[in-house]
């Protein structure tokens, strides 16, 4: 009868047999293959990075929305101004009013290049103001509430600034706000002398 081969950890046969050892060196050297280190991904670290992915994907989709809503209202506060400018025979009025329009212009391309420099498609429409203001017969008047949707568009980037971490896109929307704080004081210079000149109703307790 032929003898069985000896049993791991059972003693060897012979003073010439090797002693069994189960070390990764041991077990490759008998053919196995087993790497020194297993790794096993932990279930509560995956869980995290997948919170941090949606919560980033959350956050683009809220920025993007916000850029293409303040796209829409540059659009549409460029067309009014543009528009604007042509109703006047004023020339420092249609100076100041065309110079908005430019910075209009301006912004909506630093718009359009931080929309797509994540990766998103800029929107095309014109923001509702712009028919709203158009509606308004009286250049002064048009003019002030112009300047009602340039703090709309000041106080969008205040609450928007403090979000983005992309130090370009930070750089240029924070000149965007220096601008439009600039424009609204220059339109309420501009309108100073006109509200002063204004004609006023009888004073109370005057007599008839």
């Amino acid at each position: 009868m032929r003898p069985l081969p000896p049993m791991p950890h059972a003693a060897p046969s012979g003073d010439d047999a090797a002693p069994f050892a189960d070390t990764p060196a041991a077990l490759r050297a008998q053919g196995l293959r087993f790497s020194e280190r297993v790794q096993v991904s932990s279930p509560v670290c995956y869980a995290d990075e997948l919170d941090a992915a949606y919560r980033e994907a959350g956050d683009r989709d809220d920025l993007l929305a916000a850029l293409n809503e303040l796209l829409e209202a540059e659009r549409a506060g460029a067309r009014i101004t543009l528009r604007s400018a042509a109703e006047t025979d004023d020339p420092a009025l249609q100076r100041l009013v065309t110079d908005i329009h430019r910075d209009e212009v301006r912004w909506c391309g630093v718009l359009i290049d931080a929309i797509q420099s994540l990766a998103a498609t800029p929107s095309t429409r014109t923001g509702a103001f712009y028919e709203r203001a158009m509606a308004v017969p009286e250049l002064g008047a048009r003019l002030a509430l112009l300047n009602r949707g340039q703090g709309w568009v000041v106080r969008k980037l205040q609450a928007l600034l403090p979000r983005i971490v992309d130090a370009h896109i930070h750089g240029e929307l924070t000149a965007m706000l220096v601008s439009h704080q600039q424009n609204i004081a220059r339109v309420d210079a501009q309108r100073a002398p006109q509200a002063s000149q204004a004609p006023r109703g009888p004073q109370e307790g005057a007599s008839s």
